[in-house]
């Protein structure tokens, strides 16, 4: 078990770099409108992601 979380960690990990390393200039727009969106809708987004994610996670096991 841990062995597969730490895989899926290791996989978010790049994931999440291939933005900042393939285009900094978006990576760092991007950013800049985040930090215009209230307090709400950065709650929304996270719950939106969570929620594709569980998803993701049954439609594929």
């Amino acid at each position: 078990m841990t062995g597969v979380l730490l895989t899926a960690f290791a996989l978010m990990l790049v994931l999440e770099g291939v933005v900042p390393f393939l285009a900094p200039a978006v990576w760092r727009e991007t950013f800049r409108r985040l930090i215009q969106f209230s307090d709400g809708q950065i709650r929304f987004v996270g719950l939106a992601s969570m929620l594709a994610g569980i998803i993701l996670l049954m439609v594929f096991q």
